[in-house]
């Protein structure tokens, strides 16, 4: 996963490509509270992944400025927004629905289905199921649990910063995988790392294009293809502030 989206993306989805990134923990994973709201049987799917992790990350980037009611919109329309940061250049992602839900192609080899089980103000709790697509290699399979969070808070111009955090966790279903991934588990652990930081600053970027240049924002994205139009008549709706 050489190339990144930004916040505007779906969040969802970009965790899930995160997460499914191959690499090998090398350090404890990082704690986390699951909500209280979560219903039973979906906590022992989360807990199995996160209990059994192969692989964690978790990454916090510097405050950016942000309008919440843009943000939250394109954080619960993952299609609508993986269209705005393709039209933007900014990714390959794809997201789109299917029977099976949401599936999400990152366009480097990560590919597989993911939903949100819990979503209230500041946090998203995704699982995902998927698997790494390599050449000359076999695919790898694993599942996935993602959790971003985040706020917004006045800044001393008058106007928003939010605040984002990416928690992931994966787990391999290879065996094999598991036992040689230890080998290697401080390189892996850093290229996970650094994907994640690098996934929140292209958070910032977006988040800044569409501050700085909203006409141009809304042009690129009327003109890209498939893009659903009640959403984006929604979305200029919440951009324009009527």
């Amino acid at each position: 996963m050489s190339q990144s989206f930004g916040p505007l993306i779906a969040p969802l989805a970009l965790g899930t490509a995160l997460a499914l990134w191959p690499a090998a923990a090398a350090a404890p994973p990082p704690a986390l509270s699951l909500p209280k709201q979560i219903r039973p049987t979906e906590r022992l799917k989360l807990e199995e992944v996160i209990d059994n992790a192969f692989v964690s990350t978790r990454m916090e980037a510097e405050p950016y400025v942000g309008r919440p009611d843009v943000f939250e919109y394109l954080l619960d329309h993952p299609e609508f927004a993986t269209h705005m940061t393709r039209a933007l250049r900014l990714a390959r992602y794809r997201v789109w629905h299917t029977s099976e839900g949401l599936f999400l192609d990152d366009g480097w080899g990560a590919k597989g289905h993911f939903e949100v089980v819990h979503s209230e103000p500041g946090v998203r709790v995704m699982l995902a199921r998927g698997r790494f697509e390599q050449p000359l290699l076999p695919d790898i399979h694993g599942q996935a649990v993602i959790v971003m969070e985040y706020g917004f808070r006045p800044s001393d111009a008058g106007r928003t910063l939010v605040s984002t955090t990416i928690t992931g966790y994966v787990r391999l279903n290879s065996r094999f995988l598991r036992i040689a991934g230890t080998l290697v588990g401080p390189i892996a652990q850093a290229k996970a790392d650094r994907e994640a930081r690098q996934l929140l600053k292209v958070f910032a970027r977006v988040t800044r294009a569409i501050e700085e240049r909203p006409d141009e924002v809304s042009e690129k994205v009327r003109q890209w293809p498939d893009v659903s139009q009640p959403e984006l008549a929604e979305f200029l709706r919440l951009l324009n502030g009527c």
